[in-house]
């Protein structure tokens, strides 16, 4: 029998613009999720805020998932004798997708993770210093057990099945199945092309496995509205 702890029920709404996910727990069952994600829920649903994962790690890992571009902070969630519903928001303005996982990992960029189940294991992993050079995240987080994961992305999300090998921006990479081998390369056929070209480094993805990409790139969007905002 499945483990009612490991099935998250879940209807995404508002999408794709501004998704939210409605969420139905059993009596009971716990999940976790982002700091600040929550919109809503039933009254009979507990939420007790901690800086790391209640099985492992501590103040450090609270540390590496700031760093990573999460909150601090994880809320846990945990349904009454009569269920209810929890609603929570994308960190991002765009969409929402979820992922079973069956005991493999899952790599997301850092600010997606949205919620998952209990027996999922969030960390953030150091990817070396090739990330510097991308101006993007440093650092992605890491998911990996039984369960249901949710996640968004900046503008709208796609799935892409990769059999070989598959070129994306690194700015537009969500997140990827952790079969998948990558490397960071240059774009264009020079550095200078590149960057005239506006792409920077792109990840070339190799073996089979699936990797989410979303149409918006988060950092470009930010150098074209800094500059427009007004000094406080």
């Amino acid at each position: 029998m499945e483990n009612l702890s490991r099935t998250l029920e879940y209807k995404f709404q508002l999408g794709p613009g501004a998704a939210a996910v409605e969420i139905d727990l059993k009596p009971g069952q716990k999940i976790m999720a982002e700091g600040g994600a929550m919109i809503a829920q039933s009254s009979d649903i507990q939420i007790q805020t901690t800086t790391r994962q209640k099985k492992s790690g501590g103040i450090l890992k609270g540390l590496k998932r700031l760093i990573s571009g999460e909150s601090f902070f994880i809320n846990h969630f945990t349904a009454g004798s009569n269920g209810g519903k929890l609603w929570l928001a994308a960190t991002h303005v765009g969409d929402m997708q979820a992922k079973e996982l069956n005991g493999e990992s899952l790599i997301i960029q850092g600010g997606s993770f949205v919620a998952c189940n209990e027996d999922i294991e969030i960390d953030a992993t150091w990817q070396g210093f090739k990330n510097f050079l991308s101006g993007e995240s440093l650092f992605w987080v890491k998911a990996t057990g039984h369960g249901t994961i949710i996640f968004n992305s900046f503008g709208a999300i796609f799935p892409v099945k990769v059999d070989g090998q598959y070129i994306v921006d690194t700015g537009h990479i969500v997140a990827f199945e952790e079969t998948l081998n990558f490397t960071l390369s240059k774009a264009g056929s020079s550095w200078m092309s590149s960057i005239l070209g506006g792409e920077g480094l792109v990840c070339k993805f190799n073996g089979k496995g699936t990797v989410w990409v979303q149409s918006h790139n988060a950092q470009s969007f930010g150098g074209i509205l800094g500059p427009k905002l007004k000094p406080r």
